[in-house]
C-alpha cells in the first residue's frame, strides 16, 4: 500500500492538480514579466490587462543604459561573487564533512558540536562582529569582503558528513591497500562519488549568494561594489518609485536563478535524497 496521497487520485484528477499547482507556481513569474513590459501609466491603471499592448521592451534597455544604476557591473559582481562562493564553500564543506565522518582525531565530537551550534545562532547576532572583523582588515568596498563570510556553510558540512558516513568503507579499504592516505582517499574516491551532492549544494549555495542583500548592502557601500540586489533596491526610494524599471530589473536578476534551477533540479533532489535526511 502506497503512502503517496496523490496515488489514490485518478490520472485525470492528478493531471488537473499538477496543472493547478504549476499555474500557481508560475503566476509570480508571469506577473513579473507582464509588469516589466508595461509603462507607468499601465501599471497604475485600475483596469486589468492580461498582457501589455504595446510591449515596452525599452524598459530593459533603459535598465542597462542607466549611468547612475551600474546594472551591468552589479550583475557582473553578483555573478563573480556567487561563482566563487558556490564552488569554494561547497568544496570546503565536502572536505570538512569527510574529515568529521572518517578521520579519527581527538576532539572530533566537540568540533562537530561547535559546528552544529553555529546553526543555532541567529545571523543577526554575528552580523556586527563579522562586519568589525572584515572592516578592520580593509574588506569594505572589496569583493573579497563580500565573499569571505559566505565561505563557511555548516549546514552543508553536516549534509556531507551524513553522506560520507553512508559511503561504503570497503571501497576506501581497497584504496588504502593501494597506498592512499586520507587526502588521497578523499580526492580519488570519496569526492568523485559525491558528485550529486556537490552539484545540488553548489546550486543552492549559488542561489543563496546571488540573493544575499543585507551583507552586500553594508559592505558594498560604493556603487562599484554593488550587487544586483542592491541595484534593484535603488528603484524604491522615498522620492521616486520606478515600477517598470523595478520589474525589468527583477526579470533580469531572476533569469540566472531560473536557469540554474532548471539545470540542477535533478541533482538537488538526488543530493538531498542521498544526504541522510530522507523522511
Amino acid at each position: 500500500m502506497t503512502n503517496n496521497p496523490f496515488g489514490r487520485l485518478r490520472p485525470g484528477a492528478r493531471g488537473l492538480l499538477v496543472g493547478l499547482l504549476t499555474a500557481v507556481f508560475l503566476t509570480p513569474f508571469y506577473l513579473m514579466l507582464r509588469n516589466a513590459l508595461m509603462d507607468s501609466r499601465g501599471l497604475a491603471s485600475p483596469r486589468w490587462t492580461w498582457w501589455p499592448s504595446p510591449m515596452h521592451w525599452e524598459n530593459f534597455t533603459a535598465l542597462l543604459d542607466d549611468p547612475t544604476l551600474h546594472m551591468g557591473r552589479a550583475l557582473g559582481n553578483s555573478l563573480l561573487i556567487a561563482g566563487i562562493t558556490a564552488p569554494v564553500s561547497t568544496l570546503l564543506a565536502s572536505a570538512a564533512g569527510y574529515a568529521f565522518a572518517r578521520i579519527p582525531v581527538p576532539g572530533r565530537g566537540v568540533l562537530l558540536a561547535l559546528v552544529v551550534a553555529t546553526l543555532m545562532i541567529p545571523g543577526s547576532v554575528t552580523f556586527v562582529p563579522t562586519f568589525v572583523v572584515v572592516g578592520s582588515m580593509g574588506g569594505v568596498n572589496t569583493l573579497w569582503g563580500l565573499i569571505a563570510p559566505g565561505l563557511f556553510n555548516p549546514f552543508a558540512v553536516l549534509l556531507f558528513r551524513n553522506f560520507y558516513l553512508q559511503f561504503p568503507a570497503e571501497i576506501e579499504e581497497a584504496g588504502r591497500l593501494d597506498g592512499l592516505g586520507w587526502f588521497g582517499l578523499y580526492r580519488r574516491i570519496a569526492l568523485p562519488a559525491s558528485g550529486a551532492m556537490l552539484a545540488s549544494l553548489g546550486a543552492l549555495a549559488f542561489i543563496d549568494s546571488w540573493n544575499a542583500f543585507l551583507w552586500p548592502l553594508v559592505i558594498g557601500q560604493d556603487p562599484s561594489s554593488w550587487t544586483a540586489q542592491i541595484a534593484l533596491s535603488t528603484f524604491l526610494t522615498s522620492q521616486t518609485i520606478n515600477l517598470p524599471g523595478l520589474f525589468a530589473g527583477a526579470v533580469v536578476t531572476v533569469a540566472p536563478l531560473v536557469a540554474m534551477f532548471l539545470i540542477a533540479q535533478r541533482y538537488i533532489v538526488e543530493g538531498i535524497a542521498t544526504s541522510g535526511l530522507k523522511g
